[in-house]
This record gives C-alpha cells, structure tokens and sequence, in this order.
C-alpha cells in the first residue's frame, strides 16, 4: 500500500500535513521556501495588522520548565501593505496570511492588499492572548467575530481560517459563531495566557507583565480542544500547540485534526523538525496500513 502525506482542510489542499504556525520565522520570503524545501506542507505569516506594529520591549520571550516557552512580543509586524509587497513575487510556497484587527473593516482593507498576491489562505487570529482590543479580545465577542468573519467572506475568495484560543468566555462559542458566519476550518488553539515573576527581582519577567504559554506544556489543552471542536461541529481543523514529535502529530490527527502547525519545536530542533516528523507519520501510516492522513482524522472519538 502507498502512503501519502498529502492532505486537505475544506479547500486548501497540501502536499504535506505539518505547516509553521504563525508568529515564528513569519516574514521573510526566503525563510519560507527553505521552510517549504525542507518539508513544511504551509507557511503562517506572522499576525499582521493595517499599519506597522514594533510591539512590545524586552524582555518579551524565554523558557520556562517543562520544554515550553512564554512570550509577549505584542504582534510586531510590518503591516499589511508592507508585507504583501514582500511576498508579491512568491510562485511556489502555500502562504497562509494571518491578520489581526479590531474591527471587520481593519480585515478588510488588509484583504484588499493581497489581491495581486499567490495566498493560500487567510487565518483571522481572534485569540491572541497578550495584545488589548485584539485578539482574545476579539474572539470573545460573538457579534464582533459574525461582523468580522462575514465580512472577510464577502471580501475575497480564498478559504478564510479562524484561529481560536481560550478566552473568558467558552470558546466553543467563538468557534459556532465563526462556523455560522461562513470561516472554511478552526486553527486551535493559540497560546494559553500566562505570567512568570523572576524571585530574585521580585518583577514579573515579561515586559508586557502577562504573556502567552506555548510548546510542550500546552499540548495536552489543544488535543482535548480538537477533540471537543471535533466532536460537536462538522468543520475542517488544524492542531497547533506543543507538537514537536511525529507522536504528537498522530495524536492531534486521532483528535479529529487534518493537518497541523508547529511553532515552539523550532526554536529546539530548527527547521528539520518538519521533516522529521513527516517521515515518522509516513512510517506510522504503513505500519497502520493507512493511505490517506483522512483515514486516521478523529479515529479516538470511536471510543
């Protein structure tokens, strides 16, 4: 039997499962075909916005135990137009554009700057955990989220994305609203809100105070979101949060996730991590006599 990694998430189809999630490595066209080449089935801009971000200052990022990583970098970017002169000349590497705002219109013209561009698909970030009036802000509130996504629907047709977190209130809500509103496939989830304070100092590390928890730590909250989402919606979903083995990936695939989005791993294992974990799952897949990635989406809700 030949195994193939290729997958689909509603419209979007990729040649290889696993894609860098968004905010790392996220604004270089030259990263982004080496991300390609070396096995990364997509590539996640990093969340940009109608004018240019510098975000917040340092300290905005460092370890934590456990093998995961706390950050407030507050949405640093060079803007939406900006970018998408960046990415103009791009042929051959699925480009998924992750855009953030406060109101539909915010998304709007940011949609309008790609129109000359080869973009895959939009992911609308709506739960970022650090960053005021956008964000988890924006994800929070239903009829917000509606105005939004309609919005964006109205305005392109490229498979639009939505990528959800956990807010204050149940994100299952965001997750309805959006499906309601048209989006094509859920990313889940985004990084969990956390803080950390130094002893010595006795401050809170980050500059920002509060920052987002991502990596290993996080992992076991994102499967049970993809099973949950899984289980109550018929919609297409992408698993990111804490993967960095083959392992993981069959575990987010099991949960009822197509594809999948690796963010932390790299800043452990580079960008060899994508390959890596392709051949494991193209392992796995022939000892399971599996063909398709399809076969094995959501097989755990059986029991």
């Amino acid at each position: 039997m030949v195994a193939s990694l290729a997958t689909s998430i509603g419209k979007i189809h990729l040649d290889k499962p696993a894609m860098l999630a968004s905010g790392v490595l996220g604004i270089s066209l030259d990263v982004f075909n080496r991300l390609y080449r070396s096995g990364a089935g997509a590539v996640v801009t990093k969340s940009l916005s109608t004018e240019p971000w510098e975000g917040y200052p340092n300290p905005t990022i460092f370890s934590v135990d456990g093998g995961g990583w706390m950050n407030a970098v507050g949405l640093s970017n060079p803007g939406a137009s900006n970018f998408a002169k960046m990415i103009e000349h791009n042929q051959d590497v699925p480009i998924i554009v992750s855009l953030v705002g406060s109101i539909p219109e915010d998304f709007k013209m940011m949609i309008n700057e790609f129109e000359n561009c080869n973009v895959t698909a939009f992911e609308l970030n709506l739960s970022c955990p650090h960053v005021a009036k956008v964000g988890l802000e924006v994800g929070d509130d239903p009829e917000l989220v509606k105005k939004i996504v309609s919005t964006v629907k109205n305005s392109t047709n490229v498979p639009v994305i939505a990528k959800v977190g956990l807010g204050t209130t149940h994100y299952l809500n965001t997750v309805k609203t959006a499906i309601d509103s048209g989006i094509d496939a859920i990313t889940a989830i985004n990084t969990v809100r956390a803080m950390a304070i130094d002893v010595e100092t006795q401050r809170p590390i980050l500059s920002n105070k509060f920052g987002g928890l991502s990596g290993t730590p996080i992992k076991p909250i994102a499967i049970r979101c993809v099973y949950e989402i899984s289980s109550k919606y018929n919609i297409p979903i992408i698993g990111c949060g804490g993967i960095s083995t083959w392992e993981d990936a069959i575990e987010f695939f099991l949960a009822g996730a197509s594809a999948i989005q690796i963010g932390s791993a790299i800043g452990d294992n580079w960008i060899s991590v994508f390959d890596d974990i392709n051949k494991g799952v193209l392992q796995y897949m022939k000892q399971k006599n599996y063909s398709t990635i399809n076969e094995m989406v959501g097989l755990a809700k059986k029991f």
